[in-house]
């Protein structure tokens, strides 16, 4: 493991994404975007997903040059056709249009197709909280899921994230798979070759597995809950959710028929839409109650939560989003820890666009 500063994992970033023929405003929105999930700890989205942005782009899959459109819309709503362009830089031109929306009537909605893995969930959420917004998010995935009593892989990840403004206190930010862990946590053991926890995957018979390899033999991820005793059903239900939220309604591809991000899925030749799904809101809250009115109660309701008496003395009790915005501040004074694996995909892309790293 090597540790690297913000900014010099940013600039090779950004490079990697003008070698791609992005312009040099989306270069710069899609590298914000990924190194924001590596100062938030959520290393499974950061830097280490570039060569996997890559990849889709040599196959095109993505297209570095999108023209993003508005293709239908209300006073309330919108549908966003990402032109196969980096959900990274998709996503936050998305919700930017749910925010307006939420400026003008209140509330803004907005469903995306045609678009391509967006990162961190969370990062799109907090767009809002400048505007004094509650922010939402959801994507779909890759099907590397299996529902409740099912052998077949019909869903993805997909994560949910939600941000509340506060005044004092800093915001309320939860950021979830609907799995019991996302596949990039997986992907981090398998690079150290290590087990994952019995809940998290099955075999290919359906049965609990700690191999951390087992969805490319055939096996899949395991809702939220792990199994029916644990409340596997309803992390089924909320992926679910988040499937026809994303791509039903939009018109991206939903369910089985998702185009893959990783690389061991066949390329199903059938689909039933463009590209994968997001789907994005905007609450104004002053729509609601005054927005100092309730940030006052948002801290007064962070500070009774975060004082709750923890079953150990030396544990506390946390507020979505705590250990996220701790690990940012101390990342971006002592830099960010790159394992050996994603060193040598970074060094390989150096290589093959001969740039220095």
């Amino acid at each position: 493991m090597q540790i690297f500063t913000y900014e010099t994992l940013r600039k090779f970033t950004q490079t990697v994404f003008l070698k791609l023929g992005c312009s040099e405003v989306h270069a710069e929105k899609a590298a914000d975007v990924l190194l924001a999930a590596d100062l938030r700890g959520v290393d499974s989205h950061g830097i280490a997903r570039l060569s996997s942005y890559v990849r889709l782009w040599e196959i095109g899959r993505i297209n570095s040059t999108p023209q993003i459109k508005i293709v239908h819309e209300t006073p309330s709503t919108a549908v966003v056709d990402g032109d196969s362009g980096l959900g990274l830089v998709v996503a936050p031109r998305a919700m930017a249009v749910a925010i307006k929306k939420a400026e003008q009537v209140g509330t803004g909605w907005v469903a995306v197709k045609n678009s391509n893995h967006y990162g961190i969930a969370g990062y799109h959420a907090m767009q809002a909280l400048e505007h004094d917004m509650i922010g939402m998010t959801m994507t779909n995935a890759s099907p590397l899921v299996v529902p409740t009593f099912s052998r077949e892989r019909m869903l993805g990840t997909n994560p949910i994230a939600v941000a509340f403004p506060a005044g004092e206190e800093p915001p309320f930010v939860a950021d979830f798979a609907t799995t019991t862990a996302s596949y990039g946590k997986v992907e981090i053991l398998q690079r150290k070759d290590s087990e994952v926890p019995i809940g998290w995957l099955q075999d290919p018979g359906g049965s609990p597995t700690q191999d951390s390899h087992a969805v490319s033999k055939g096996g899949g991820m395991l809702p939220l809950g792990g199994d029916r005793e644990h409340g596997s059903h309803k992390g089924y239900c909320l992926g679910a959710m988040v499937d026809i939220f994303s791509a039903v309604l939009s018109g991206a591809n939903y369910g089985p028929w998702v185009p893959p991000y990783v690389p061991f899925l066949e390329k199903k030749e059938e689909l039933v839409g463009d590209g994968i799904g997001h789907f994005f809101g905007a609450w104004r809250v002053d729509a609601f109650r005054p927005a100092e009115e309730f940030k006052i109660h948002m801290d007064r309701w962070i500070q009774r939560f975060r004082n709750a008496d923890p079953v150990q003395n030396d544990t506390r009790v946390l507020i979505p989003g705590d250990p996220e915005r701790e690990c940012e501040k101390r990342r971006r004074t002592d830099g960010i820890p790159v394992v050996e694996p994603v060193i040598r995909d970074l060094a390989g892309l150096a290589e093959k666009f001969d740039i220095p790293f």
